[in-house]
């Protein structure tokens, strides 16, 4: 008899534990999920931001839609075309080979001849 109910039990919970297996178990966000796109910002660049860099520094970047104006603490701009010039997220400055790389709200800064930093708005 005890066998009988040990078999029929077996039968019972094999097909659960089988879709059980199946369900995903992970918390990552679905792509559907509203929080998946809130951990990626999708924002455009605006016409003029103020970035805070990690040296401590400040810069305004002006978008001109195929160009940038970058006024850094010097308060001097600087002028960096799109590049290649049908994006809108890499730019660089033709004279030095400076260039600019905005991705949400960073921007990463690479100047010849120093660190690359990244700023942030």
């Amino acid at each position: 008899m005890a066998l009988y109910r040990t078999v029929r039990m077996t039968l019972v919970l094999c097909p659960l534990l089988i879709a059980t297996a199946c369900v995903p178990q992970t918390n990552a966000p679905k792509a559907g999920n509203p929080a998946a796109a809130a951990a990626t910002d999708l924002t455009p660049q605006p016409r003029t931001a103020t970035y805070n860099c990690a040296d401590g520094g400040r810069m305004t970047i002006q978008n001109l839609g195929s160009s940038l104006r970058v006024i850094g603490p010097d308060g001097i701009p600087e002028e960096f075309a799109a590049s290649p010039a049908n994006q809108s997220s890499r730019y660089q400055e033709p004279a030095t080979h400076d260039a600019v790389v905005i991705d949400g709200r960073e921007a990463l800064v690479m100047k010849r001849g120093s660190t690359p930093q990244t700023c942030t708005r």
